[in-house]
């Protein structure tokens, strides 16, 4: 059969890069007939409902109370269910998506969890208890359309043409575009409407999205925060995540005598505020942040709250184990050199370079 179709070619030749457009434009529709223009959409889809979903459910699984310590709430899992209609209370059936664009309904699933808390003293597990709904797209793994054959979608009044990927909310047919992002998790070096160099970094992960940036005032190196007052000095920085010699923190930087000459204005800072150690360091940023008025619950000192934003809320996406803050170091010490290097030869990041950016498909934009 393959003899027949690729003659004589040889493996070498048949897995030769494809040489000009015109040759690539011959693929197309072969790519369409396997992919389709929505399956991404669709496999974005799943992926969300039976993977994400769950992901989001781990990272905020507990909930305590500051009122009873004994106290507890627990997620075992979350599920989302086969579209259905509520038709009396309590009474649901099976709905098609046909009958949802007539009767101008919204054509989704309920969501579902296992939870654990405590009562008195006792524990008490409570299985499939609807907490929402969730719309569905058709064609996804949860529409009843799913692995039909067309008969079958002829009685369901759907055609066996229609590529799905869209929802039906109140019976009109919506779409959930795909956004073109800024990547996430990465390091943008690009310079500010003064000419100035900095670095951005945009963290997300399934608890928290938070962006960090990185900024030259005067010649020295300060972090920038929302959660902060004011701009921090980068070496303090350092300091309050554990690394108090002055020698190490050029060493993660680089040894390069023009990144060392670049970065020792920001050595001075330490001096001059008079923090040398990792206690001083954690005191100093602790009285930069910004109260978050929490009523009740146990009150932290300030040097608690320095360490919890540095380790859960500055670069949310570099975790940090029992306060071991060293990947976050070596990640920030990037930074920095990433700057300085850009400083000299110009080299900053392209906003609009499509390496940089990420599309963003229906199950990332309702995750987030």
């Amino acid at each position: 059969m393959l003899q027949e179709e690729f003659g004589e070619m040889t493996p070498q030749q048949l897995a030769a890069p494809v040489d000009t457009v015109e040759e690539k434009w011959k693929l197309l529709p072969a790519f369409l007939k396997v992919k389709g223009l929505v399956k991404q959409h669709i496999d974005s889809f799943n992926y969300f409902i039976n993977v994400e979903i769950k992901k989001i459910m781990k990272a905020n699984e507990k909930i305590t109370s500051d009122a009873d310590p004994m106290w507890y709430l627990k997620y075992l899992n979350i599920y989302v269910g086969m579209p259905d209609v509520e038709e009396s209370f309590n009474v649901t059936r099976p709905v098609s998506p046909h009958e949802c664009r007539l009767r101008d309904m919204t054509y989704s699933a309920p969501i579902t969890v296992d939870i654990e808390y405590t009562r008195g003293s006792q524990r008490i597990i409570r299985n499939a208890l609807p907490i929402g709904r969730m719309p569905i797209m058709l064609r996804s793994s949860n529409c009843v359309a799913t692995g039909k054959t067309p008969m079958e979608f002829s009685k369901l009044n759907e055609c066996p043409l229609d590529p799905g990927g869209y929802f039906i909310v109140k019976g009109q047919e919506k779409v959930i575009l795909i956004q073109e992002q800024l990547s996430k998790n990465r390091i943008i070096v690009e310079q500010d409407r003064k000419g100035a160099v900095g670095a951005s970094v945009t963290s997300s992960t399934h608890e928290k999205k938070s962006r960090t940036n990185m900024i030259v005032k005067k010649g020295r190196f300060y972090l920038k925060h929302n959660t902060l007052s004011e701009d921090a000095p980068i070496a303090i920085i350092f300091k309050a995540m554990g690394v108090e010699s002055d020698q190490e923190i050029v060493q993660m930087i680089g040894t390069e005598e023009h990144v060392m000459a670049a970065f020792a204005p920001s050595l001075e800072e330490c001096q001059k505020a008079q923090i040398f150690t990792q206690t001083q360091a954690l005191k100093y940023i602790g009285n930069k942040v910004r109260r978050q008025r929490m009523w009740g619950g146990p009150k932290k000192t300030k040097m608690e709250e320095a360490r919890e934003l540095l380790a859960s809320t500055v670069l949310t996406h570099v975790p940090v184990k029992e306060f071991n803050f060293r990947a976050k170091c070596i990640y920030l010490a990037v930074m920095v050199r990433r700057v300085i290097l850009a400083q000299g030869d110009n080299k900053v990041d392209d906003r609009d370079y499509y390496g940089n950016k990420r599309l963003e498909l229906a199950g990332q934009v309702s995750g987030s």
